[in-house]
């Protein structure tokens, strides 16, 4: 009787000395710190499995039992969250991550624009350092160009070049994923997306018009299928030269082959940010059997099938660009005839 009683006795302690064991490592645990210099982040998973995987992007470590501790305060809703101190015990840190929301502010990613442009105003606007963004940018970029949609977008205002840059690519590579999924029965290779990137950045160009953008991406198509050059202005206005007017003299001169009236083809890379509408139109062309396009005194585009009809929009869009000089000239020898006689004793 006295050796069974000895014998639960040492296995009480044991299972004491277990649990202190188990107590201890746990309370070391908690107090080791799941820390990141990555204080502002964005949080778009519905499960703790996922806001793991978005946290361990910024720098955090988190485990299975973090994710426990989520589960025992209340999950963080989509959005952006900012730590002030992340030195604080692991529980405290991810049982109340739902109560750190950060304060946001919306930036514009133009139609059209380079990364560098886009960097730039994005440092200004955010007061952050040109340079890092861009190394950021270039960092996670797969096409040079148009890796970002131009769209609206609510970033936290104290996120660095880090959170600014993945939370923008992570947005804009999850809708090129659903647009893949919609319009591939499997995931197209890399390369077909840099062409399709490329069509709808000459697109978005070309113009804004979503009713126009099929029509425009016709014309590409058609005149790459008859081995045609594609003859476009705007393929020469890419990277610094994005916003350059582009002259006869401009287009004898640039030898690269963003140059498609000297080369035939596409150009290497997209050309600047694009919309989902380019994109998809950049997809799905209209069925048409245009070559041509011209500027109308509207603003839209008049499409020709024949070289002779486009020379015909050609001349009638000149024609308007004369009257439309004559007539300024007009109004400025009138202003300056009023003046003269105003003047006049």
């Amino acid at each position: 009787m006295k050796e069974l009683f000895t014998q639960e006795y040492k296995r009480i302690v044991r299972y004491i000395e277990i649990l202190i064991v188990i107590v201890v490592i746990a309370a070391i645990y908690n107090f080791i710190s799941p820390a990141s210099e990555h204080k502002t982040f964005y949080l778009s998973g519905s499960s703790s499995k996922e806001i793991a995987h978005e946290l361990e992007k910024y720098g955090y470590t988190v485990t299975f039992i973090d994710q426990i501790f989520m589960h025992l305060g209340t999950l963080p809703k989509e959005g952006w969250y900012h730590v002030k101190d992340t030195k604080k015990s692991r529980y405290d840190f991810f049982s109340s991550l739902h109560e750190k929301n950060a304060d946001v502010m919306q930036v514009v990613v133009y139609a059209g624009e380079t990364a560098k442009e886009l960097c730039h105003r994005l440092a200004n606007d955010m007061k952050l350092d040109e340079k890092n963004l861009f190394e950021e940018y270039e960092t996670r970029s797969r096409f040079k160009e148009a890796d970002i949609f131009a769209q609206y977008y609510s970033i936290a205002r104290n996120a660095d070049a880090f959170a600014a840059m993945q939370y923008l690519f992570d947005l804009s590579n999850n809708e090129l994923a659903a647009f893949e999924k919609e319009y591939f029965t499997q995931k197209p290779k890399l390369s077909t997306m840099r062409i399709l990137l490329t069509i709808a950045s000459i697109i978005q160009k070309e113009s804004n018009s979503v009713k126009e953008m099929p029509l425009i991406s016709s014309v590409i198509y058609n005149r790459l299928d008859k081995k045609m050059k594609l003859q476009m202005d705007c393929t020469l206005n890419y990277g610094k030269y994005s916003h350059v007017i582009v002259t006869p003299e401009r287009i004898r001169t640039d030898h690269t082959y963003f140059n498609t009236y000297r080369h035939k083809g596409l150009p290497p890379q997209p050309l600047g940010t694009v919309t989902i509408d380019a994109l998809r139109a950049a997809m799905m062309p209209s069925e048409s059997k245009y070559l041509f396009f011209m500027l109308t005194p509207g603003g839209s585009h008049n499409f020709a099938v024949t070289y002779e009809e486009h020379l015909k929009n050609i001349r009638a869009f000149r024609e308007y660009l004369r009257k439309k000089k004559a007539l300024k000239e007009r109004k400025t020898n009138q202003t300056v005839c009023v003046e003269t006689n105003a003047t006049k004793p």
